[in-house]
Formats: structure tokens, sequence, C-alpha cells
């Protein structure tokens, strides 16, 4: 088990779908913040409500993948180490690192040398700080984990770089996961419903404080927008609802009628952050929710819901029609972290050529982010990844992966 650790999930399906409406959404918000910053309107034609649908729905798309990411790394881990209370946080941390490092360092390694090559997308003299940000500075925050805080003592940093930001809330969180396993939950069994309870108590008090530190304790737009404590608010979500799954599974008495009610309803609160709905009367409980900062919390709750409900009825998640968005929820980390690229060199092209029907450019681009995204995934991410944990080479394709993280 040391020498190879394979996944200890197959794919599911409906988190993939999951994953690939979070990364489309992200990517769509970056290419209409890019056209918006060179005097663009994206979406003219459209209506408010489809152009907020469909162009500004990214920060929800990080959201729903901090739930995910909560609820396949606990339910995994779950099946990996027969139990949370057997984790062993070596193994976790070279499984976590194997996914996560390989792509993290190359990007990092491009991002400097574009700097050093004063191009305007990635070096910092381009963009308004408040603070004078280096290279090394940068390199430390993302390295280490805290971009996110600098980000907001600073202002936002070049794109290629903001998007690190949600990985600092993730792997902060992935820091001390398993040593919090360890410390409530490995010793002897009299003592253990204690160390659940501390583990439950800890996981409640995440919930509470997430919408906390997005609404009264952080004031700065950035510092709530990013802030650690409101993005482990979804990801707490997420371990709990991975352990109330993975306790309905092994009991055997899952019904399968009520299931389909949890993953209705779950899917109504995706669809109702997503859109806030005209009527009036969801319009109103929609602002209280905002005012709060409790829509973060809604969110991954329909998440969980949904996740839950799929995971436990065993179903497949949909057929051809939602192939192509699975397929973006299959590479979401490798898109995630690249996509910024072709977002940049596809609206200077635009703007150079004079282009017109910037929505439909912004599709194209939309979609050109596959190609990228799929190349880095077959010959870099995953043989990385396979070859750190100590798992075989992969045979032609990589489209049957197993679940090996959150990403």
């Amino acid at each position: 088990m040391e020498r190879n650790a394979p996944a200890a999930a197959p794919r599911f399906e409906t988190v993939d779908l999951l994953r690939g409406l979070s990364i489309l959404a992200v990517v769509l918000l970056h290419c209409w913040i890019r056209f918006a910053g060179n005097g663009i309107r994206v979406g003219t034609g459209l209506s408010r409500w489809w152009r907020h649908l469909l162009l500004q729905n990214g920060g929800n798309g990080v959201t729903v993948f901090f739930a995910i990411s909560g609820f396949l790394i606990t339910l995994t881990s779950l099946r990996r180490f027969v139990g949370l209370e057997h984790m062993r946080p070596g193994l976790f941390y070279r499984i976590r690192f194997a996914r996560i490092a390989p792509l993290l360092l190359l990007t990092l390694a491009v991002l400097s040398l574009l700097h050093w090559g004063s191009l305007h997308s990635a070096a910092f003299e381009a963009w308004h700080v408040k603070k004078t940000v280096g290279l090394p500075r940068a390199l430390l925050s993302a390295l280490t984990f805290h971009l996110n805080w600098l980000e907001a003592e600073t202002g936002y940093l070049p794109a290629n770089w903001d998007v690190m930001w949600s990985l600092s809330v993730e792997e902060m969180f992935y820091l001390f996961f398993p040593l919090v396993c360890v410390a409530f939950l490995g010793m002897r069994s009299p003592v253990r419903r204690a160390g659940w309870a501390l583990l439950f108590s800890l996981a409640g008090a995440l919930l509470v404080l997430g919408p906390w530190a997005r609404s009264v304790w952080i004031t700065t737009e950035i510092g709530q927008e990013k802030s650690y404590l409101g993005g482990m608010n979804a990801i707490a979500m997420g371990c709990l609802a991975a352990l109330w799954c993975n306790r309905r599974s092994r009991s055997g008495r899952v019904s399968r009628a009520p299931l389909y009610a949890v993953e209705a309803v779950g899917w109504a609160l995706i669809a109702w952050i997503a859109t806030w709905p005209p009527w009036h009367w969801l319009r109103s409980a929609g602002q209280f929710l905002a005012k709060h900062d409790l829509d973060d919390t809604v969110l991954p709750l329909g998440v969980c819901m949904v996740m839950v409900a799929s995971v436990l009825r065993g179903t497949r998640g949909g057929g051809l029609l939602t192939a192509p968005v699975r397929w973006f929820g299959r590479h979401s980390y490798e898109v995630y972290l690249s996509h910024e690229f072709v977002v940049i060199v596809g609206v200077t092209a635009f703007l150079r050529w004079h282009g017109t029907h910037p929505g439909l450019w912004a599709l194209v681009l939309t979609a050109l982010t596959a190609p990228l995204g799929w190349a880095i995934a077959r010959w870099f991410s995953e043989p990385m990844n396979r070859r750190s944990r100590g798992a075989r080479p992969l045979g032609r394709g990589i489209s049957g992966r197993l679940v090996t993280d959150g990403v």
C-alpha cells in the first residue's frame, strides 16, 4: 500500500457534471472580465437574467469546486484507509502532492519565464496593485498556499496567478485534515466517540464561521471573496456529506425513492443561486441570503444533496447530451490552471484583428481551453500523478481515470 496508492473509488459521473458546469462558468466569467476590461461588452443581445446565468457565475463555480473537493477527498479517504480513524497522513500527503504539485510547479515555471520576458499578461508591473509584489513574493505565496491572503493585502494579481487563490484555501484545509483525523479519532474505541464529537463540532464551527467571515469579520471585498474561512465553509460541508453518505451506504438501508426528491431539491437550490429568479418572493429571499453571505452556504448544500443522492443511487449521471460537460469536469484542474493563457491570447487577437461578435468569440475561446487541458492531462499531469503515487503507467487514453482527488 505504501508503494502503490490506487484510487479508492470509481468516477461519479454526476459529480463530473457538476465540475464541468463549474469550470465552464469560471472560463466564461474570465472571458467576460477580459473583454470588459478592454471596453467590450459580451452578451449584449441577452437578457440580464441570461447574461448573469451564462457569464457571471464563475464565483459560484469555485464554491461548487470546494464542496466537491471536500466530498470526494473525504469519501475516498474513508474507503482507502477503511475509516478516517485509520488515516495515514504520510500517504494522504503523498497522494495529494502527486495530483496538485506537478501541474502547479509547471504553471509557476511558465509564469516565471513570462514575467522575466516582461509579457504584460504575467508581469506584475503591468497591473495596479496597492503594494509592489515581486516574483519571489508571488512564488512564495503560491507554494505556501497563502496567495489569497496576499491578494487581500495587495490587490488582484495578474489573471494567471489569480486563479491559484482557491488552491491556497483547499490545500491549507488538507494540510490539517489528516492531522485532525489522527488527533481526534486515532484513539482507543471507548474514547473515539468523543473524538467524533470534536470532529463534527469543528466542522460545524466552519459552517458557522464561513458566512460570518464573508460578511462581518473581513471588510475588504477581495478578502471576503477569498478568505480561508469563506471557502472552508463549503469544503467542510462536503466532508460532512461524505461521512453521512458513507454511513448510509454501509448500513445497506438505502431507499431510492426519497433520494430522487433529495437530488431534485439539490438541483433546485443550485439553480436558485445561479439565476436569482425574478419572482418577488424568491428575489427577497435571495437578497436576504446575499446580505448575510448565506448564498455561499445554500449553494454547497444543494451540491452536497445532489452528490449524496446520486452516489447512493448509483446513477450514471447522464448520456451523450452531458458528455462534453462531463469531459470538462474530468479535466477541470488542468483547464482551471491553463485556461487564462487561452483567454488572454484570444482576447488580444480579437483586439488586434478588430474582431466582431465577442459573445461568439468567448464561446470559441471556451472550447479552445479543452484541447490544451487535454494535452496537459494526457502528457503531463496524469503521468506525473501516477508516477508520484507509485502506480503503473496508464494504457491508451485517460478517459477511464479513477477519482483520486476533489479538484
